[in-house]
């Protein structure tokens, strides 16, 4: 649906200024296009994709505005039209007047030409071809899509031309020609003339600065996509599917507001299905582990992104009760995977409970979580004495963006129905039945299968059916947004044994929802989803199973299954909700037919043009291929076809046929076409003795298949816009890489051109998108904003685009199956909408209707590794599939020239498709394949080396290069001719689409096939027979082609191919081929003139050093080593070592020899390093060999002389050092800046003083006024008390400050982020990473080269590359034209015996103290079953192995070393130290849990210094003692004389100059008695401080440093296992003895006595009623504990029966701790269990627990409440009980104290508990008086326990009421009973008394009256 409007020309302006055009139509606005200053305008074309049919009162406006670049731009006129006659009639041409806003008409007039299509076909078809196209215009259009844009049009306008070809190509497959134009002669190159460009960039830029139109994109190497032919993917092999090596680490920090009361939580931990506990912490709200757990698993990244980790805790689990749950958090791992660095560091997880939706939190969780696969190094901040981030809102454990209040949310997946299931007879029952009764019924009982957040729902079984109906939906709960990104949906089959998936889905929520502000929640169909898995016919024992569950690429239709996914967020505030979170099923309401879009029929049509590289396996029988999409056409297995549901076109009712396979001549109702969806079996022939070629010569099958769709192209046109773009995107981010690899200049423009491309590349897509969303379709989970929204820009091989995967896209992908003998051999699978054809170029796929080569593959497994990559043929295929009603061009893009070849019914129809394609047109070419050389190739011999050769396929021939032995950088300079290439096709397209070329190196072996070593391909430069053979496309140059091997690159090969044609004339026409055919090489050609590089004479000089580390040789130790250098067939030999075991250095240092090399650095051949073992009778062995695949950094280019004048003093002893990596010493020649002073640094020295502080700053104490109350500043510690340890963490908080500073992370901080000079500030400096990284290796002057030898395994990882490391080869290089000027080799000094290399080191053997100092080690893996481990030291140097086994570290992850280690050494025998960690075991051998190595000697020969680190300061005594045997002034000096610098001179007043620079400084140091002494070390300091600011030998020297090491173990490789924090110090032996080792031994807690006296209580809540009275009263203790030391708790007495929740105690607890002041941690040692062999060491925070309780005689004491105090930060008490309130504890920014500053605080605290709301609220009040002493001071004033002596407390007045009732029962009778119930009391007794009364008046009255009458 399109409509064209052609604006011709606008006559006689208004004015003058530019003008541009604009149209209007339903209110879109279309693009612009600025004309300058002309009354004609060149006709332009606009075309509007529209969703619905036009009716004929719709308007069209085009507006003429003059453009200004300045101001708005001034309409001036208009031209309406209604468009009803164009409705009608499809076409119009119109020349009218504008009007102007007055309605008035101006003498402007325009000319317009319209067309329309309508969506059904009815009005206006035309061809894309012929649209207007006049003589003029079709040159300007044809060949590219029309411009839709004129930002766009600017691009696309200008043909894309290369200026100045890439010697490296970015995959130079699309290296189109421009389209010849007809105005050009036909013999001239098609290459854009400048005058041209500038023409064309007049006119579209309206004559703007050239820099600021988009020539980038003109001038750039833009790789063109052609026209016909689309680019082939190079790499082979799906990664998907093969399992790696992960490593999951949480460290469970602590919990936070855990809701509950008294609880003894323990934190579970899962991963997947492992779970580990951590240990229990009894009575605690807010428990702190500070513990390690590490999962490992080895299993396909797929796998292990999906599994779940949760982390729970769990409320008084022991072992006979498993627990209640209080909350848990979960998250997938892929989730940890996509953070910065793979983790989450000192987070904050909020945990929920999943039973109780409508609960809110239940508490935080900190951890840090980790996920490593092979090879991610992970930084970890530095673990120093962290202060607890109190911040928990702003810690939360989520991504970005993922905000922190998460909702509960229902996940409904409404499950319809199946269609097209496969048979899967699995049950032999079902198979004997049929065999006895005969019965054939379905034989599939599907269920489906919903996995998602570790939970899993099934629907119902269906039995036996293909089609199964479930209308159900299954419903999850869980938190949105979910931190579990992936929905798993499989179909499986229901059987007795065991149930098998048919066919897995993954819904990645991401991409179907969109969290901006226009966002929407996940939404998903109703739609089909296609499956795919191994292929359909099915047997007992599938060996693809595991593709059916998702892993891996599947190779075949399962079945499509249709499925909706709604989310609905819950009100938890509703009483209603049901809130249980398990999964349920209910019933759905089913869906209409036509919801998931019209039924329409599609056609698919391919062409088979070219068949070739078929394995030879497979090649002696006939062979056919079959295309299948979804089930049709496939006609071995796709049996349990659905019944294609087909409206008529009438629209009765639906009638369904089955269609079966059917054959060539079945006929379809309609009488039109049929299905043919394989192509005849034709029988191979060979091409060589590898592979075979089917004989398509003029004959190309064809096939057709006609499927029904719900129509979601809109779905697919969205995906392929943005493909598109991305694509452009790509491509233009390669080639600005390539710009800047070969150092092209303006890279920047080409980068700007790519950005203005994309950006109008997203203009277009987000205006056609706003136009064409159909009103029926749901909308699609798709965002516009998220492609503009990625800043970052990706790395090439990143993919730009996540959005172009559309997740509801109903057509099924094609799969093309190679058969032979009706077996399936290998497949090719295309994504449907790479192929889907649309009227709007930009819609189209970019596959569709091109020429695609396509590589089969084997299926699944058989696919990995090295089968995987060896070819099973290569096959040139046009595919082209769309809506059967827009048929008509679908054979538009095959090469022209052909006949149709229909079958007996399609004949004289034009639409009917071809059953095959007859090329009558064919011309003869001959390929010249210019072989030059190849280079880090892949190594596929065992000696490390391999004998190379290419073979070259073209077309159906191929020809081999020579073999070369015993090389990974063959030099073959060899021309291959191919005569006679018969191509098929017009000529002209020949030129911009030849056919590609595939070239495959070999490693040719004695026995055997040859082994396959990589493959690459390429396409030739063209030359017709009627163009000159002349520039600038020929000779061609020689580029770079990369080579793959499977998915890894393994070489670049050095090529130039020209594919010139045969004339009339035959080959006399062609240029001849000059040059001899070698005498030496026989009938070979070498690479003609012209084309082979440039050559011109260089020198080699070769710095021999010294052999490492060599392996034996076949069981043989290397005894007498050789090392051979050779560089394009020139070399030269070290002198031999004599006796390897004694001295393994070179006698001779230096030698040379002389080579021709290429003037083009980028072309200059590797230089291959050999090392042979000689042994006895004149043998050789060749022990390893090294490529060093570029010299550029060894190559030396001499300075400028005008330049030179000045630098008298420079020697270029040391342009090595400058050029071999022009680190910071390429200082700019010439650029001097004499007695530059620098300030002098009192300011650092001040920032020194502080942290360290000596004598003077003792005295002053600060004090600071905050919040009203008056703090004291911490005093500052005594000199005494200062050791190594203050240094180090003085250094990780300048660090962290400094950090938070600049606003890094933690993480990011580079040696900690901070550049050198700010990090002078830090006493020392504390480097995240090997100092070897900081240091660039060491490698200044002396380079190390690992020597390998045999085959590289045959993973992608290249895993094996360290065990085929043999040995390590030190020295150098250096290379240079010759002759060199002569004033180099004239200079003071020169030895021409060393050459390039002058000022040296002798190489002589070396004594050496090594000084080891090892610290700690952070996040070792544990080693022990209980999660732990028992590590020690183990260090290893030559002979020398120390094990500091005595003194391991019982059940530590982060043990604190603190030990240095003295050993002696002689390089270079022992100069690889080895510093291990091992885990003690008390039986059985230790195991190694990791090691680091160290290569001392370039450490200790480095420019840099490395020997031993220079401190910041200068001092004679005291901790910060200067630790190196030589003063700074003798480094100083010494360091001038090497590097011939004139200096140092110290002059007066503190001064000193070192050559043109000067620095001041202080000249005065104390010695320990307090006396002042003249020194110029300060200064000598301060210079060495600077080194890196003296020109040409500055360099910065290594500081005193601590570095932190990965610790890693040889049979987990690749993966951390723990860091190790440390540093070498290394002293020659013929110098000065260094004096003692620094004392860095762990700093010993210090003893503490904390007393507590609990005072009183007031307003504590009243728990217990009255028996008689029922009066509220509580039984008051209070209980206290040092956090870690429950078992130690202590209670005070009960004041029973308190009716107003006051309570008197006066008690006093005494609790004695260790604590370690520079931590702020309580040390605790105590065993973990009975069975423990030795105590473990705990590190807790201080902190104090109060809980006030309610005792009970006869039930369990119930908790009121309780309040933690932080002995390090806690606020201060109130005054009196009233002014105790909540915000004590809420509030934050209230002035903290500290005990330990304090000393003594008295004062009330709340005690808080959380109410039945989750609220907290105030539960009592305590005043407490904390009173904290050292061990001494506790010993000198002792007090006793309770109220106890010495010291002790008077008993507290407590109300008679608390007396106990059983001591004393009548006061407490007296008082529960005489208060209340005095006067009820008296009533009874009176009562009773009168009653007793009358009772004896009873009793005794009888007797007396018998006494009265009988008168007694």
């Amino acid at each position: 649906t399109l409509e064209n409007v052609q604006r011709r020309a606008v006559k006689t302006a208004v004015g003058l200024g530019d003008r541009t055009g604009e149209e209007k139509l339903r209110e879109m606005g279309s693009p612009r296009s600025a004309l300058t200053r002309c009354s004609f305008c060149p006709p332009q074309t606009f075309r509007w994709p529209i969703a619905s049919n036009i009716d004929g009162n719709e308007m069209l406006e085009i507006q003429v505005f003059n453009y200004s670049k300045v101001f708005s731009n001034r309409l001036i006129g208009t031209f309406r039209m209604v468009l009803q006659k164009v409705v009608e009639e499809g076409q119009l041409e119109v020349t009218d007047t504008l009007i102007d806003d007055n309605n008035s008409a101006i003498r402007t007039s325009i000319s317009i030409e319209i067309r329309y299509q309508a969506m059904d076909g009815t009005v206006g078809t035309w061809s894309d071809g012929e649209f207007l196209e006049s003589p003029h215009s079709r040159s300007e259009s044809e060949g590219r899509p029309r411009p839709h844009h004129s930002a766009r049009s600017e691009l696309s306008l200008l043909p894309h031309c290369r200026s100045g070809k890439g010697v490296f190509s970015a995959m130079k497959l699309g290296k189109m020609r421009p389209p010849k134009e007809d105005h050009r002669k036909q013999d001239e190159p098609a290459v854009l003339e400048t005058e041209d460009l500038d023409r064309k960039a007049m006119r579209l830029g309206g004559g703007l600065d050239p820099d600021t139109i988009s020539l980038a994109s003109v001038t750039a190497v833009t790789t063109n996509v052609s026209n016909k032919r689309s680019k082939p993917d190079i790499k082979m092999e799906p990664s998907a599917g093969r399992p790696m090596d992960y490593q999951v680490s949480i460290t469970v920090i602590e919990a936070r507001q855990l809701v509950g009361l008294n609880m003894d939580p323990v934190v579970c931990v899962e991963v997947g299905d492992e779970k580990k506990y951590t240990s229990m912490k009894e009575s605690t709200n807010c428990p702190y582990y500070n513990e390690y757990f590490v999962f490992d698993f080895h299993v396909p990244p797929d796998v292990m992104f999906d599994k779940i980790i949760k982390l729970s805790v769990i409320h008084s689990k022991n072992l006979l009760r498993s627990g209640t749950l209080v909350g848990s958090f979960k998250m997938d791992v892929g989730m940890v995977y996509t953070q910065p660095e793979h983790q989450f560091y000192h987070k904050w997880a909020i945990l929920s409970d999943p039973e109780d939706l409508t609960a809110g939190l239940k508490g935080y969780l900190k951890c840090d979580i980790a996920v490593v696969g092979k090879g991610d190094t992970i930084k970890t901040p530095h673990k120093a004495n962290e202060t607890d981030e109190d911040d928990i809102e702003g810690n939360l454990l989520l991504p970005d963006g993922v905000p922190p209040e998460r909702q509960w949310a229902r996940f409904y997946i409404k499950i319809y129905r199946a269609e097209g299931l496969p048979r899967m007879n699995t049950s032999i029952m079902a198979n004997v039945k049929k065999a006895l009764i005969g019965e054939n019924k379905d034989l599939v009982d599907p269920y489906v299968q919903v996995l998602f957040a570790g939970q899993r729902g099934k629907t119902s079984v269906q039995k036996s059916s293909y089609e199964p109906l479930w209308n159900e939906q299954i419903v999850f709960t869980e938190m949105f947004p979910p931190l579990c990104k992936r929905i798993k949906i499989q179909i499986r089959d229901s059987d007795k044994v065991n149930d098998v998936a048919i066919g897995t889905h993954f819904i990645d929520l991401r991409k179907i929802s969109n969290e901006g502000d226009k966002g929407f929640l996940p939404t998903f169909g109703p739609a089909w989803v296609n499956m795919y898995g191994s292929t359909r016919n099915y047997t007992l024992m599938d060996e693809h199973q595991d593709l059916n569950e998702g892993l891996g690429e599947g190779v075949s239709f399962r079945a499509r299954l249709l499925i909706s996914l709604a989310i609905e967020i819950l009100d938890t505030s509703n009483p209603e909700i049901n809130s249980s979170t398990e999964v349920q099923v209910e019933q759905a309401t089913p869906v209409a037919d036509n919801c998931t879009g019209k039924m329409e029929e599609f056609f698919l049509f391919g062409a088979f043009l070219e068949a070739s590289m078929i394995d030879r396996k497979i090649g002696d029988k006939p062979i056919n291929f079959e295309v299948t999409i979804g089930n049709y056409g496939n006609q071995i297995d796709g049996t349990g076809r659905p019944s294609p549901r087909r409206r008529k076109e009438d629209g009765d009712e639906e009638e369904s046929e089955l269609l079966q396979s059917l054959s060539d001549d079945e006929a379809d109702e309609d009488g039109e076409l049929v299905s043919v969806s394989s192509t005849p079996p034709l029988k191979p022939l060979i091409t060589d003795r590898n592979y075979f070629h089917l004989p398509y010569f003029d004959k190309k099958p064809c096939i057709y298949i006609k499927s029904w769709w719900q129509d979601q192209r809109r779905r697919l046109y969205n995906s392929n816009i943005m493909d598109k773009i991305a694509d452009k995107l790509e491509e233009g981010l390669n080639d600005v890489h390539e710009m800047i690899k070969t150092e092209k200049p303006h890279p920047e423009r080409r980068l700007r051109g790519v950005l203005e491309e994309l950006s109008s590349g997203c203009l277009f897509e987000t205006l056609s998108t706003a136009w064409r969303q159909q009103p029926s379709s749901p909308r699609g989970p798709f965002s516009r904003a998220r492609l503009c929204q990625r800043p970052r820009p990706p790395s090439p091989a990143h993919r730009p685009c996540p959005l172009c995967s559309q997740p509801q896209h109903s057509i099924p992908d094609i799969f093309i199956w190679m058969m032979s003998n009706n077996k399936r051999i290998a497949y090719a699978r295309v994504t449907s909408k790479d192929i889907l054809y649309s009227i709007v170029d930009e819609e189209t796929g970019k596959d569709c209707a091109k020429v695609k080569t396509v590589f089969l593959k084997l299926p699944g497994k058989r696919g990995f590794g090295p089968a995987g990559w060896t070819v099973q043929a290569k096959m040139d295929i046009y595919l082209w599939l769309g809506l059967n009603k827009q048929r008509k061009d679908f054979l538009s893009g095959l090469p022209c020239g052909f006949e149709e070849k229909k079958t007996v019914k399609g004949q004289g129809i034009p639409s009917f498709p071809p059953i095959s394609l007859l090329y009558t047109k064919k011309q003869v070419f001959q390929l010249r394949v210019h072989m030059y050389q190849a280079r880090s190739l892949f190594a596929a011999d065992s000696s490390g080396l391999s004998d190379p050769f290419a073979r070259v396929f073209f077309i159906t021939q191929s020809q081999c290069t020579e073999v070369l032995n015993e090389t990974l950088c063959p030099t073959w300079d060899q021309l291959l001719v191919f005569d006679n290439v018969e191509l098929f096709g017009e000529v002209h397209e020949m030129r911009d689409d030849p056919p590609i070329i595939v070239i495959e190196i070999y490693d040719q072996d004695t026995v055997g096939k040859a082994d396959f070593m990589g493959r690459t391909f390429a396409k030739p430069v063209v030359k017709m027979s009627d163009e000159d053979y002349s520039g600038p496309r020929f000779p061609p140059q020689l580029e770079y082609y990369q080579i793959y091997r499977g998915n890894s690159t393994a070489g670049d090969l050095l090529a130039a191919f020209e594919l010139l044609q045969i004339g009339a004339g035959g080959k006399s026409d062609l240029p001849p081929i000059d040059g001899p055919t070698d005498m030496d090489r026989g009938p070979i050609l070498p690479v003609p003139m012209g084309i082979r590089p440039v050559l011109s004479k260089y020198r080699v000089e070769i710095l021999f050093w010294g052999l490492r580390d060599l392996k034996r040789v076949n069981l043989a130790q290397v005894d007498r080593p050789r090392v051979d250098i050779e560089c394009a067939g020139r070399g030269v030999q070290s002198s031999l070592i004599q006796n390897y075991k004694k001295n393994p250095n070179f006698s001779t240092l230096v030698k040379w020899f002389e080579v021709d090399l290429p003037e083009n650095e980028l072309l200059h051949p590797p230089l291959n390093i050999r090392v042979v073992d000689c042994r006895a009778f004149g043998r050789y062995t060749l022990v390893g060999s090294h490529a060093v695949s570029s010299l550029r950094k060894f190559i030396y280019r001499p300075p400028d002389k005008k330049a030179q004048q000045w630098n008298t003093t420079a020697k270029l002893l040391n342009l090595y050092m400058a050029l071999s990596n022009g680190g910071p010493y390429s200082h700019p020649a010439g650029e001097i800046v004499v007695n530059m002073e620098p300030e002098v640094p009192i300011k650092k020295m001040e920032t020194m003083v502080k942290l360290e502080a000596p004598e003077d700053e003792k005295e002053k104490k600060k004090k600071k006024k905050k919040g009203g109350a008056e703090e004291m500043e911490e005093e500052e510690p005594d000199e005494s008390m200062l050791d190594w340890w203050s240094k180090y963490f003085a250094s990780i908080e300048t660090m962290k400050e400094v950090g938070a500073a600049l606003g890094m992370g933690r993480a990011t901080l580079e040696c900690f982020g901070i550049p050198y000079s700010t990090c002078h500030a830090l006493p020392l400096q504390i480097f995240n990473k090997e100092l070897e990284a900081e240091f660039d290796n060491f490698e200044d002057w002396l380079h190390t080269f690992n020597l390998f030898r045999g085959k590289i395994g045959d993973d992608d990882d290249n895993t094996a590359d360290d065990e085929r490391i043999v040995g390590r080869f030190k020295g150098s290089m250096c290379v240079y034209k010759v002759p060199l000027p002569d004033d180099i080799t004239k200079e003071a000094g020169y030895d021409p015996n060393f050459g390039m290399f002058q000022g040296i080191p002798s190489n002589d053997p070396i004594n050496v103290l090594v000084r080891v100092y090892v610290i700690r080690a952070t996040d070792l893996h544990p080693a022990d079953i209980n999660g732990k481990a028992d590590p020690y030291i183990a260090i290893k140097l030559g002979k020398s192995d120390i094990k500091d086994k005595e003194n391991y570290i019982s059940k530590q992850l982060n043990p604190i070393f603190g030990k240095s280690f003295d050993i002696e050494a002689t390089f270079p025998m022992e100069s690889m130290l080895t510093v291990a960690v091992y885990d003690w075991d008390l039986v059985g051998t230790d195991d190694l849990i990791g090691e680091t190595k160290i290569d001392l000697e370039n450490r200790y020969y480095s420019k840099h210094r490395a020997t031993c680190g220079i401190s910041q300061t200068y001092a004679i005594h005291g901790y910060n003692i200067w630790r190196d045997p030589m003063k700074p002034t003798q480094i100083l000096s010494k360091l001038c004389k090497e590097g011939k610098v004139d200096g140092p001179h110290f002059g007066p007043g503190g001064r000193v100059k070192v050559a043109n620079r000067v620095f001041t400084g202080p000249t005065e140091i104390e010695d320990e008695n307090g006396q002042k002494k003249k020194t110029d070390e300060h200064l000598g300091l301060m210079v060495l401080h600077h080194w890196e600011d003296i020109p040409c030998v500055g360099c910065r020297l290594v500081p005193e440093h601590v570095e932190t090491r990965p610790l890693l173990n040889p049979d987990k490789p690749g993966i951390e296992q723990g860091r190790l924090e440390m540093w070498v110090d290394m002293f020659p032996m013929d110098m000065p003895a260094p004096g003692t080792a620094v004392d860095i031994s762990p700093r010993k807690p210090k003893k503490y006595e904390l007393r507590v006296i609990v005072w009183n209580t007031d307003e504590v809540v009243l728990e217990d009623d009255d028996y008689f009275t029922g009066e509220k009263s509580s039984d008051i203790f209070v209980r206290g504990w040092l956090k870690g030391q429950q078992e130690d708790k202590q209670d005070t007495d009960v004041h029973y029966h308190s009716l107003t929740g006051e309570g008197n105690f006066n008690w006093r607890y005494i609790f004695p701790f260790d604590y370690l002041m520079a931590e702020e941690k309580i040390v605790i040692s105590k065993k973990e269990s009975m069975f423990s062999w030795d105590e473990t060491e705990y590190k807790i925070p201080a902190r104090l627990t109060l809980q006030v309780w309610d005792a009970d005689h006869f039930s369990a004491d119930d908790f009121l409440g309780a309040i933690e105090l932080d002995l390090n930060r806690f606020p201060r008490g109130a005054k009196t009980a009233k002014q105790c309130t909540l915000e004590m504890v809420t509030e934050t920014d209230l002035p903290m104290f500290s005990i330990f500053k304090q000393k003594r605080v008295k004062g009330w605290w709340p005690f808080i508990a959380r109410n039945e709301d989750d609220e907290m609220e105030v539960t009592g009040k305590v005043e407490a008086e904390l009173h904290l002493l050292t061990a001494e001071e506790a010993e000198k004033s002792p007090a006793g326990l309770a109220r106890n002596e010495p010291d002790p407390l008077e008993k507290p007045n407590r109300p008679d009421t608390s007396f106990i009732w059983f001591l004393n029962p009548l006061k407490s009778i007296r008082y529960f009973l005489w208060h209340t119930y005095r006067w009820l009391l008296l009533r009874i007794l009176l009562l009773a008394l009168l009653l007793l009364m009358v009772g004896l008046f009873f009793y005794s009255m009888p007797g007396y009256l018998v006494k009265k009458i009988l008168g007694a």
